[in-house]
């Protein structure tokens, strides 16, 4: 699977549930969300305008997808919700990794840039970088509609956080149905 494939796999409308661990208090919040995930075609106008913030060349871009959704944490009384746009860039010598632009629509702050890997058990791990985080997010398919994320925060001040997401399909089946290859190995 390339990243194009995966991010074909993800478009639909899912229904998330995560669990969060903050481990310097031993806390754990729950919360569930309702995301949207749409492909976005290479002349989209934000996938342009984030290649151009980057300073990448728009050409280079593989796909792009916009993710919308609105969440509830455990005990937060506060609904959260927010647009997210992701563009692939694959390195010219190994398309199954590259860097990732990320925007995550909030206009105070800047655009991100992480890196990117599909591996041979065709997960995609997403790493971003700053000077006061560090993230680690894999992402893979245990059928084409039930999609698992597991994440790893780590800021500066020490404040970490781990989280394990589960995400059922609700809608808009993807064209592509191919599962990875340990969910087939799973239901056989």
């Amino acid at each position: 699977m390339n990243i194009e494939e995966f991010f074909e796999l993800s478009a639909g409308k899912w229904f998330s549930h995560r669990t969060s661990h903050i481990l310097a208090s031993k806390e754990s919040q729950s919360g569930k969300s309702n995301i949207i995930i749409e492909m976005l075609t290479a002349d989209h106008p934000e996938v342009i305008k984030l290649c151009q913030i980057n300073e990448v060349n728009p050409s280079s871009a593989a796909c792009a997808i916009k993710v919308t959704g609105g969440s509830a944490m455990t005990g937060d009384k506060e609904k959260h919700s927010g647009t997210t746009v992701l563009v692939s860039v694959p390195d010219a010598d190994n398309p199954n990794q590259g860097k990732l632009l990320w925007n995550t629509g909030n206009a105070e702050k800047a655009p991100v840039a992480g890196r990117y890997k599909i591996g041979s058990d065709e997960a995609l791990t997403l790493t971003v970088e700053s000077e006061t985080m560090w993230t680690e997010e894999r992402l893979w398919f245990a059928s084409p509609n039930l999609r698992m994320r597991v994440s790893v925060i780590k800021h500066q001040g020490g404040y970490n956080m781990s989280s394990f997401t589960s995400e059922i399909r609700m809608g808009g089946a993807p064209a592509n149905t191919k599962a990875a290859p340990a969910a087939n190995a799973a239901s056989s």
